[in-house]
């Protein structure tokens, strides 16, 4: 009686091997690449499921056998094996399957969001260590070459993720930013003007660094840029001040803040060291302009020779109304009275 069983069991168990597979994307993610089904072989009376913004390919010692990119669900022995490369003559035995691999690949195009960990920091005029820059953005990629992902990433990996694509983009955007920024940064302190031109330079860079591996950036946006605290107040002082360009008066302000507040901050110890030699370099600037502001100014009639009296600002400051006791700025704003 035992024996029946266990002659039994064994049977089930031979039969059982011989039913059909479905191969199918088993454990679909959003944010999944790709994803190979290996199963040891597919068994006689099999079905392949495609479902949309899927393409599946047959793989056979490595190669590429065949890609499939219609939606649907198809009975493996009529209607894929005959458009097969190699194995479009292989026939179905009792006990025998077919063994190959099939590689599900996502279609749809990534959009994934990315900003620096660190502020960065961009080779600026009269700031030997830089002006620090955090900056964020979105790329968007998708898969370009099935026979480079194959040789590159899927011989090797039974699954990919958006989140490896991710980790490997963000590590060269620093230097990618540190490149690009100065080529077409026109304005250090507006570089949202130049946002486009910056972001067309890195997507290109970044292109070439990915179609390695059978992908391909698609769009690469920078959303913003974002100063230091004081940097960013500095700036919005300016341009209430209508005075965006004119550097003069940007550093004479970016003292009275700096003097204001002590110190500059916002960018840890690399804020704190730009906002150093911008004080130093301002202070340089400004005392020099106060001092020869402070010399009378005479004025020579033309054609007599003569001199006439030192030209006098008004008593009150036009843009902040502070009281001007004779001097040619005035020493609350560094308005230009004169």
């Amino acid at each position: 009686m035992v024996d029946f069983v266990m002659k039994g069991l064994v049977d089930m168990s031979f039969f059982r091997n011989q039913f059909a597979n479905v191969v199918e994307w088993e454990e679909f993610r959003d944010d999944m690449i790709f994803w190979k089904w290996k199963n040891k072989e597919i068994k006689k009376g099999s079905r392949l499921i495609i479902r949309p913004g899927q393409d599946a390919i047959f793989l056979y010692n490595g190669k590429i056998e065949g890609i499939f990119r219609d939606e649907g669900n198809y009975h493996i022995e009529s209607e894929i094996i005959p458009f097969l490369s190699t194995l479009k003559g292989f026939k179905f035995g009792f006990n025998s399957g077919l063994r190959c691999e099939v590689l599900f690949v996502n279609t749809k195009e990534f959009v994934v969001k990315w900003g620096t960990k660190n502020a960065i920091l961009i080779p600026a005029e009269g700031l030997p260590g830089g002006l620090p820059i955090r900056a964020n953005g979105t790329f968007s990629f998708k898969v370009h070459d099935y026979v480079t992902l194959i040789d590159k990433i899927a011989g090797v990996r039974d699954k990919y993720f958006v989140e490896d694509v991710k980790i490997r983009i963000t590590s060269e955007l620093d230097q990618l930013l540190m490149k690009w920024i100065p080529l077409k940064g026109k304005n250090m302190f507006n570089l949202q003007a130049n946002a486009s031109e910056i972001a067309r330079g890195i997507q290109e860079d970044l292109d070439m660094e990915i179609l390695d591996i059978g992908l391909t950036i698609t769009d690469f946006n920078i959303r913003s840029f974002n100063y230091p605290k004081e940097v960013q107040k500095m700036i919005n002082k300016t341009a209430s001040h209508s005075m965006v360009g004119d550097l003069g008066r940007f550093q004479q302000i970016s003292l009275t803040e700096g003097m204001a507040s002590g110190k500059m901050q916002g960018g840890g110890a690399a804020s704190d060291m730009a906002g150093m030699m911008m004080g130093m370099k301002i202070a340089k600037e400004m005392f020099k302009t106060m001092e020869e502001s402070e010399k009378e100014e005479v004025i020579t009639v033309p054609g007599t020779g003569t001199t006439g009296e030192k030209k006098q600002g008004p008593n009150f400051c036009p843009d902040c109304g502070h009281k001007n006791e004779g001097t040619n700025f005035c020493p609350n704003c560094g308005y230009k009275l004169v």
